[in-house]
C-alpha cells in the first residue's frame, strides 16, 4: 500500500490526501487546497526544490555516495576525473573512455592570451584569490560565441569541458598573479592534479611534483566534487533556471562559496586554531564555546548529524601528507580539540561531530596553500559536481524558472505626501550650457 498523507484545511473543512515518496508531498497540494495557500520555509530547509540522481546524503547515519558509489571507495579506489566523468554520465567509464575524456581534459587546459594579459593582469595586486577566480570564470564565458547555445548537446558538452580543464589554470594563475611569479603553462603530459600543482608551485626546472601530495589533491578534489543542494548548488541551480550559460552560473555559484558560512569555513578553522594557540589552552577555549563566548569551527554541519564521512577520510589523508612534509605545529591542538569535543555530553547532545573542514585546511597549509586560496581549491573541484547538477537542470522538463514566493510584511497601502518645499530647483544661470 502506498504511503500517504492527509492535509485538512480547518477554514473550508476541505481536505486533500496526497502519496508520499521518500518523505516528500508534492507542493500542489497545498495549491488544490487554497490557490493562494504557500508555506513559509526560511533557507528552504523543508523544501525538495529538484529531484536529482546525482548525489545522495543521509545526514543522520553519515552516508555520501556519488551516482550510488560510496564516497570511501571513490576516494581509495578513483581518480578525480573518473569521478567527474561520474557525475556528468551516471556511470564509470571503461579504460577507453576514461583515456579519452582525460585527452579531451588535457587539451583544454589553455586560456586565451587575452584573458590572461588584459583580463587577469588588471586586477590589484592584493586582490583576494576567490573574487579573481569568480570575476575570470565569468569572462571566460565572452571568449565563446557558443556558450549560450546551451540546448545544443554537442555544444554543451564543449562547454563543460571547458571549465573543467580549464579553472585549475584559472586557480593556479590567480595565485601566481598574488605571488608576483611568472605564469606556468599547463603540462599536457601530467595528470590534473599532478598539472595543477606544478603551475602553482614550479619555479625554473628543477621542480617536480611529489606524488603523494599529487594523490592527496586528487582525494581532496574527490571529496569536495558534489555535495547535494548546498548553497552554491542551488545558486547554480537558480542561475541555470533562466537558462544561463554554464560560466554564468558558476561563478554565481563560486560567488556563493566565496562565503565564510559555505566555503570559508577551512580558513575560520586555521584562524580559530592559530588563535587559540596551544594544547594546553584548548580546556579554557572549549569552556568558552560551551558558554556561547567562541564558536567551534569545522564541528556540526547542517546536513550531517553524525560523523561526516569525509571528515574521517581527510583525517587519514592528513597522516600520509605529514608524513611528506612535516607535522603541522596546529596538528595537535586539532587532535585535542576532537577529543574532548568527541567526549564531552554538551557537544554530543547537539550531534557536534568534526566535518570535512576540520581537517582539510591544515592539509592545504602544510602543501603552502595561501589561507586565501582555500576556497578557490574548493571551487575547483566543486565545477564537476556543478556542471552535473546544471546539466541535470536544463534538461529536467519539470523544471521552471526559479521563482520564490514571499510574505510581505510591508505598510499598507499609502497615499503620497510631498514632503520637500523645494523638490525641482531652477538651475542657475552659469551652470547652463551654452
Amino acid at each position: 500500500m502506498a504511503e500517504t498523507i492527509t492535509i485538512i484545511d480547518d477554514r473550508t473543512g476541505k481536505k486533500v490526501t496526497v502519496p508520499v515518496t521518500n518523505s516528500v508531498f508534492a507542493s500542489s497540494a497545498l495549491r488544490e487546497l487554497d490557490p493562494d495557500l504557500r508555506m513559509y520555509d526560511p533557507a528552504f530547509l523543508s523544501t525538495a526544490a529538484c529531484k536529482s540522481a546525482i548525489t545522495y546524503l543521509d545526514g543522520e547515519n553519515g552516508v555520501l555516495r556519488y551516482r550510488g558509489y560510496p564516497i570511501e571507495e571513490l576516494a581509495a579506489k578513483s581518480t578525480f576525473t573518473e569521478v567527474a566523468y561520474l557525475l556528468l554520465n551516471g556511470e564509470l567509464p571503461n579504460t577507453q573512455e576514461l583515456a579519452q575524456w582525460n585527452y579531451d581534459i588535457t587539451h583544454h587546459t589553455m586560456i586565451h592570451e587575452n584573458m590572461r594579459k588584459r583580463f587577469v593582469d588588471g586586477f590589484h595586486y592584493d586582490a583576494h584569490p576567490m573574487g579573481m577566480f569568480i570575476s575570470a570564470v565569468a569572462a571566460l564565458g565572452t571568449f565563446y560565441d557558443d556558450a549560450r547555445d546551451i540546448f545544443n548537446s554537442e555544444t554543451l558538452d564543449k562547454q563543460i569541458l571547458r571549465l573543467i580543464a580549464k579553472v585549475p589554470t584559472i586557480a593556479a594563475m590567480t595565485y601566481r598573479f598574488s605571488s608576483g611569479l611568472p605564469f606556468v603553462l599547463p603540462n599536457n603530459s601530467l595528470s590534473y592534479a599532478h598539472n595543477f600543482l606544478n603551475m602553482m608551485y614550479r619555479i625554473g626546472d628543477d621542480y617536480e611534483v611529489n606524488p603523494t601530495l599529487a594523490r592527496a589533491m586528487d582525494v581532496l578534489f574527490i571529496l569536495h566534487a558534489d555535495h547535494e543542494q548546498n548553497c552554491g548548488t542551488t545558486t547554480m541551480r537558480v542561475v541555470a533556471s533562466a537558462n544561463s550559460d554554464p560560466y554564468s552560473a558558476t561563478a554565481a555559484a563560486a560567488a556563493a562559496l566565496f562565503g565564510p558560512l559555505h566555503g570559508g569555513a577551512n580558513e575560520a578553522v586555521i584562524h580559530m586554531l592559530t588563535e587559540i594557540g596551544s594544547v594546553d589552552k584548548v580546556p579554557a577555549f572549549i569552556e568558552r564555546v560551551k558558554n556561547g563566548e567562541e564558536k567551534l569551527m569545522g564541528f556540526g554541519h547542517r546536513v550531517y548529524k553524525s560523523y561526516d564521512p569525509r571528515a574521517r577520510i581527510v583525517k587519514k589523508l592528513a597522516d600520509e601528507v605529514f608524513a611528506q612534509v612535516g607535522m603541522d605545529k596546529d596538528l595537535e591542538i586539532a587532535l585535542e580539540l576532537e577529543r574532548i569535543a568527541l567526549s564531552d555530553d554538551y557537544f554530543i547532545a547537539r550531534k557536534l561531530y568534526p566535518n570535512v573542514d576540520f581537517y582539510t585546511g591544515l592539509i592545504y597549509r602544510s602543501m603552502a596553500f595561501p589561507t586565501d586560496f582555500f576556497t578557490v581549491l574548493f571551487a575547483v573541484a566543486r565545477v564537476s559536481g556543478w556542471m552535473a547538477q546544471w546539466e541535470e537542470m536544463i534538461l529536467d522538463k519539470e523544471q521552471k524558472i526559479a521563482r520564490p514566493r514571499q510574505i510581505y510584511v510591508g505598510e499598507g497601502e499609502r497615499q503620497y505626501t510631498d514632503q520637500l518645499n523645494d523638490k525641482f530647483p531652477r538651475a542657475r544661470k552659469d551652470s547652463i550650457r551654452k
